[in-house]
């Protein structure tokens, strides 16, 4: 099973710089996508399939802004629209399509997790999502396997970003949100699927580049893009990929290949 994540920063956005047409030659089985910064309106009209993938949403309340997307070549069992039936829900943060039959219960996720760049009151919303985040993770792991894929917003350790000495103040790389991290993979029993393939990598792991000034050209970047996985999953990882060679946005599409069959 391939199963792609990518931020789009605006799904129109995206393709109109070819993702869509990208996509439809990865031969993915699943896509999950963040920000897609548009409404039903727009996304069912123009967007709601790519090749013989189905797509399925959630989207915020507040007009271009936020919203997420499952892209699927089977059909779920199931689909769940958020996670904690309140502050984050109204931000369309999590999309889950589920896989269930006798004898295994396994889901897909996608899944945005806020940025605290923008000022105090976001840095302080995210620590919410993180409290929320946790809990909702570890009782979805007592009864079921299942990937993440997401934004995370957060930079786990000092390889996962060019500039970690001059961004250890900053949103994305606080300790706070390093610990939430830690806690997750360790006593949380997660699994980051990139770092397991790809354990020592520095410059190369990168998915998202600042806009301002040459960023992006010498790759001064942050990993913030993450396949967060049950360990029996994470265990069939066998091959990833960091998209390059176009930019469809700020954020590169991470790729994961699983020896497994929805």
């Amino acid at each position: 099973m391939r199963f792609i994540t990518a931020n789009l920063n605006g799904v129109r956005s995206a393709a109109s710089k070819g993702f869509f047409d990208w996509l439809a030659q990865q031969k993915a089985d699943a896509v999950g996508v963040q920000e897609l910064k548009a409404q039903a309106d727009v996304v069912e009209a123009q967007f709601r399939t790519c090749d013989r993938l189905a797509g399925h949403f959630h989207y915020a309340e507040k007009k271009g802004y936020s919203g997420v997307g499952l892209y699927t070549a089977q059909e779920p069992s199931e689909v769940l629209i958020g996670f904690d039936g309140g502050e984050f829900d109204g931000e369309g943060r999590w999309v889950e399509t589920r896989y269930d039959k006798p004898g295994r219960k396994l889901s897909l996720i996608s899944c945005y997790f806020p940025s605290g760049s923008s000022g105090e009151d976001r840095q302080q919303a995210k620590y919410r999502f993180l409290a929320a985040m946790y809990p909702h993770l570890q009782a979805l792991k007592a009864e079921r396997e299942f990937i993440l894929v997401a934004d995370v917003n957060i930079a786990h350790q000092e390889a996962d970003l060019k500039n970690w000495r001059s961004n250890q103040k900053n949103s994305g790389f606080l300790p706070e949100e390093r610990a939430w991290m830690t806690r997750l993979l360790s006593e949380g029993g997660l699994v980051d699927v990139y770092r397991r393939l790809q354990p020592d990598t520095t410059d190369t792991c990168y998915t998202w580049w600042s806009n301002r000034g040459q960023a992006y050209a010498n790759n001064v970047g942050w990993r913030l893009d993450y396949h967060l996985a049950t360990p029996a999953l994470a265990a069939l990882a066998r091959t990833q990929s960091i998209y390059k060679d176009q930019k469809f946005s700020d954020h590169a599409p991470l790729s994961i290949d699983y020896d497994f069959q929805l």
